[in-house]
Parts: C-alpha cells; sequence; structure tokens
C-alpha cells in the first residue's frame, strides 16, 4: 500500500469512516513546503461539533505512527501529512519494479464498456490539422481507460453520408479525367473546391447534386458505387496517417450506417408526443430549458446530426451496454450535445446521464481558419512529415553515429505534433504555426523521450540493477526524495485524467518526473562508488524510465531508447 492509502486507513479507523470515502477527500497541498498530503477537516465540524482546526490538531495527537510519514501539521483547518522520502522511494520503486508496463493502470473499471468516439473525419476531404485534437485527446481517453480496467471501445463517427456528396459525384462526373479509385484525396478535394467556386455563378449545379444524392439515398447503383470508392480512398489515405499516430478504431460506423436506425427513433418521438411539426419541420421543444429546438426532420424531410446521434447513441447502448459514452468533438458543438442528451432523456434513456461531451478549444490558422470549401488546408500528414524531416536534421547534427535514424526521427517528430496539444488543458484554443508547432525546447514531447532514452542509457552502462537489494537509506537526499514522491503520484495522475476526462494531467506528471529525474542526475552521481548507494540509484532511474514510458505510451507517443 502508498502512503496516501496508509493515511486514508489509519483516518478511517480513527474516524469510524468509510476508507475509500477518506482516500477521496484528501488533497494536495498547494505549496509543497507544507506537507504531501492535506486531509481538510471542515465537513466533520458539524457533525463533531468542534472547530476544524481543533478537530486536526486532535487527530494530529491521535494517530500515531503512519508507516511512509515522517510527521503530520496542523495547518488551519487541515492536517498535513509528510512523506518519509526514503521509505516511500523502496515501496514505490519496489512496486514500479514489480508492475512493469501496468504501473499507474488498474482494474478500476472491471471491464466495464466505455465508448470513446473521437476523429471522426469526413469523406473525400483533407485529413487536416484541425482534426488533431480530436484524434489525440480521444485516443489518449481511450488508451487510459483501458489502462483503467475498462473495456474501452474506440470509435469513429466517419463523416460519410449527406448532400456534399451529392456535391462530389456531380464534380467527378462532369470534371473527373480517371476511374475514382485512381484519384488521391487531394485531388478529391480539387474536384470539391472547384465545385464551390463554378456553383457561385451557377445555382443550377446545387439542383444536380441535390438530384445525385438523392440517388444515392434511394440505392442507385451508379451513385452508391461512386460514394463508396471515395470512402474507400479516404479511408486508404487516412490509415496511413492513423498508423503514424499509433490510433486505431474498433468500430468505423459513420452517418451512413444509421440512415437505417432512424425510423424508429423518429417515430417514438411523435408517439411519446415529444416532437411536434413546426413550419413544416419536426421539432423537439426545448425552452423550459432554455435551449432552442432541436431539429428532428427538416422541412425537406431530410435528417440531420441530432437525428442520426440519437440512433447512434441507441444502437451503442443496445450493442454495448456502455456505462460511459464519451464524444470528444470541439466546444463549438456545446449546444448540439446539450440538446441531444436532452432528447435521449426525454425519451425516457435513463442512460443519457452516461453520455459525455469531452469538448476541447479550436485550431485555427495564424491569419485565418480550415475551410475546405476554399482550399485553406493544412493537411496532417504535411505537418507530421515536416516535424519528422527537422528532426531527422537535428539528429544528424548532434547525433550522427545513431542507428535506425528514420525510426527515432519519426517517433520524436510526430510525438512533438501530438504532445502541443496534450500538453495544455483541452478547451485552450490553439493557433497553428509551424514555429510553434515545431519547436522543441522545454516542456516538450522530445524532452520527455530524451530523458528516457537517458535512463535507458545509463541502465545500459551500468548493466542494470538488483531491487533484491534495495538500500533506503540510499535514497534519502532531498533529490531522490522530491522524485520518489513524484513517482507515487503517477497512478493518481492517470486515475484523475480518466476522472476529469483531462489527458493533460498525465502530461503534466511525467514532465515533472522528468525534471526531478534530470536535476536528481545531474546534482547526484548515479554511479557512485558505494554499491549500494549505486544500486538504488539506478534502480530509481529505471523506475523513472518505466514509469515515463507508461505516460508516453498513454498519450499515445513512443520512447526510444536510444537518441
Amino acid at each position: 500500500m502508498d502512503y496516501k492509502g496508509n493515511i486514508a486507513k489509519a483516518l478511517s479507523a480513527a474516524l469510524n469512516i468509510d476508507e475509500q470515502a477518506v482516500l477521496s477527500w484528501l488533497e494536495k497541498p498547494k505549496n509543497s513546503e507544507m506537507g504531501d498530503v492535506a486531509f481538510p477537516c471542515f465537513r466533520l465540524s458539524k457533525a463533531m461539533r468542534k472547530a476544524p482546526q481543533q478537530i486536526a490538531a486532535e487527530l494530529s495527537e491521535s494517530l500515531g505512527a503512519i508507516d511512509g510519514i515522517a510527521k503530520t501539521e496542523v495547518v488551519g483547518g487541515y492536517l498535513n501529512f509528510f512523506a518519509n522520502g526514503s521509505d516511500i522511494g523502496v515501496s514505490i520503486l519496489a512496486r514500479i519494479h514489480k508492475e512493469g508496463d501496468s504501473f499507474g493502470g488498474s482494474d478500476l473499471g472491471g471491464g466495464r464498456n466505455v465508448c470513446v468516439e473521437f476523429s471522426s473525419i469526413n469523406i473525400a476531404k483533407p485529413f487536416s490539422f484541425n482534426h488533431l485534437p480530436t484524434t489525440i485527446i480521444g485516443n489518449a481517453l481511450y488508451r487510459i481507460y483501458k489502462f483503467l480496467g475498462y473495456n474501452a471501445i474506440s470509435i469513429n463517427h466517419l463523416g460519410d453520408w449527406g448532400t456534399q456528396f451529392g456535391k462530389m459525384i456531380y464534380a467527378y462526373k462532369r470534371w473527373g479525367d480517371k476511374p475514382i479509385d485512381e484519384y488521391s484525396v487531394r485531388e478529391l478535394v480539387t474536384l470539391y473546391v472547384r465545385y464551390h467556386e463554378e456553383s457561385e455563378n451557377d445555382k443550377s449545379m446545387d439542383d444536380e447534386a441535390r438530384a445525385w444524392f438523392h440517388r444515392l439515398e434511394m440505392g442507385d447503383k451508379e451513385a452508391h458505387e461512386l460514394w463508396q470508392k471515395m470512402k474507400d480512398v479516404t479511408l486508404r489515405e487516412d490509415m496511413v496517417v492513423y498508423d503514424r499516430l499509433g490510433v486505431h478504431f474498433d468500430s468505423l460506423n459513420g452517418e451512413a450506417f444509421y440512415e437505417d436506425k432512424m425510423a424508429p427513433i423518429i417515430q417514438e418521438l411523435s408517439d411519446k408526443g415529444i416532437s411536434k411539426l413546426d413550419k413544416g419541420m419536426e421539432i423537439v421543444e426545448l425552452s423550459e430549458w432554455n435551449m432552442p429546438p432541436c431539429i428532428i426532420v427538416k422541412s425537406d424531410g431530410s435528417t440531420i446530426y441530432a437525428t442520426r446521434d440519437l440512433a447512434a447513441a441507441c444502437y451503442r447502448k443496445e450493442t454495448y451496454d456502455f456505462v460511459k459514452n464519451i464524444y470528444v468533438v470541439a466546444y463549438q458543438q456545446d449546444l448540439h450535445f446539450k440538446q441531444f442528451f436532452k432528447v435521449l432523456e426525454l425519451m425516457g434513456r435513463t442512460w443519457a446521464k452516461d453520455c459525455v461531451h469531452v469538448n476541447f478549444g479550436m485550431v485555427s490558422m495564424e491569419g485565418g481558419t480550415f475551410s475546405t470549401r476554399h482550399g485553406n488546408v493544412i493537411y496532417l500528414d504535411d505537418v507530421l512529415s515536416a516535424a519528422v524531416e527537422k528532426t531527422r536534421e537535428i539528429i544528424e547534427a548532434k547525433s550522427p553515429d545513431l542507428e535506425d535514424k528514420d525510426e527515432v526521427a519519426e517517433a520524436i517528430g510526430v510525438g512533438a505534433v501530438m504532445f502541443s496539444v496534450l500538453y495544455n488543458n483541452r478547451i485552450k484554443d490553439v493557433s497553428f504555426s509551424w514555429e510553434k508547432i515545431l519547436n522543441f525546447e522545454g516542456e516538450s514531447a522530445p524532452y520527455l523521450q530524451y530523458t528516457h532514452a537517458r535512463c535507458c542509457s545509463v541502465l545500459r552502462k551500468a548493466g542494470g540493477c538488483d531491487f533484491g537489494n534495495l538500500d533506503a537509506s540510499a535514497l534519502s537526499d532531498q533529490y531522490a526524495s522530491a522524485l520518489t514522491l513524484l513517482l507515487t503520484q503517477f497512478p493518481d495522475a492517470v486515475k484523475a485524467s480518466a476522472e476529469k476526462n483531462e489527458p493533460y494531467l498525465v502530461s503534466r506528471s511525467i514532465v515533472a518526473i522528468c525534471a526531478a529525474f534530470n536535476k536528481f542526475y545531474y546534482e547526484q552521481r548515479i554511479m557512485d562508488d558505494d554499491p549500494k548507494v549505486r544500486n538504488a540509484r539506478l534502480c530509481l532511474t529505471d523506475a523513472v524510465r518505466q514509469t515515463v514510458k507508461n505516460g508516453l505510451y498513454l498519450l499515445g507517443l513512443k520512447a526510444p531508447e536510444r537518441m
């Protein structure tokens, strides 16, 4: 058991309160000089009829010795605990060594299903840089939930339906000059852009496009074959990008998949009196909840995103019986998800409360925004390749003899782009510029990966370490103590990332560990002449290596052993 568990156990016995409840009350002091763990006594004041400070003082006197804790201190209404660095060091290092790649994980999920919808690329459109946040945040959450014992299901809700396909088919029929399966996505985008440029002066093109989409909806063979080939071309290319990002999907059911599943939803809404006709549209009135109406069927008889999302949510519940259904979608869709979730609730779907919109900030270009219609797009694959090329140049300059240069450059370059999203709170907007995204200085993915490689290098030169002969006294210095305390906090960071759907908490945890290790590396001689000291410091180095590797994996980044 770690020192926080020991604190919770002692407080639980003293207060006759459930141990898990006590554990959830524990906090980390804002100032490290005030301790490593704080127990707030305010919520006990009413029941115990005592001032919080008095409760804290009495607990401090009565608790006695706690494994891993050097002392306690009363600060206002808090009882603060100061960890014993050397005791914690031996305990946490032994745990990391035993758990290995699973350190930081748990069986919290108990195998229960969690659906994570992310990326949701559009067919026949570019996999652009603005798809990066949803893809990377979603993939990190998928990995984090699996790491915590949930059966996470990754879903790419493809944008593979709608009037734009009528436009694409019309454009291809009019200007296409080769079999459609020989086109690249960029060439398909060129046709799409040309359509919008020319339709500005020829509105009859829109009628032709609607006619083609109607044929597609009716199952017309030619329309369906062209649509399917556009989908095949897009997925063939985009899967290459997903492979570079280390992303895979358990489900690629897009909007088209739910076309035949909407009618029962629409009928149920009508039968239950939840929807009504308004100006030819079928809507669900939501003014009681300070929201505009949720449109279910438009006046022309067509459905919209909300209709398909209702059908998709019901399908996922029936198929996976999820305990949580997560949608990683930009904050611009906040209203859509509030409306959609409320309609589910009105339909009597008690599991609507388990549907979660994980929003994030938007990505914009300096001097403009992304627009496929106007060709104003930065392809994600180009960004990744540019980052990898710059990394390759750095490697050539600093480590010309490094083996597997291309593989290492790919891991570092791609990781640098991904980490630009994962380092900050997900709601923060990102303004894209080559200078920012290719900055390899400071708290970056290359810094974390280099720290991991440094640990591997130290251990290679030393020939390993012996956890069976770990001497606690050799980990009592301030640098080792600070580092071991940060290692104990990594599992909490992983758990908090899932609770708050914030992968950046894992990022910050391993950044702190890397910073503390590099300070330890420079301030202490790892290969000390004393065998016991040397072994203890090597064990600590190995624990850092393992923890950083686990953290990088959860974020979707690779951990090179040589750089």
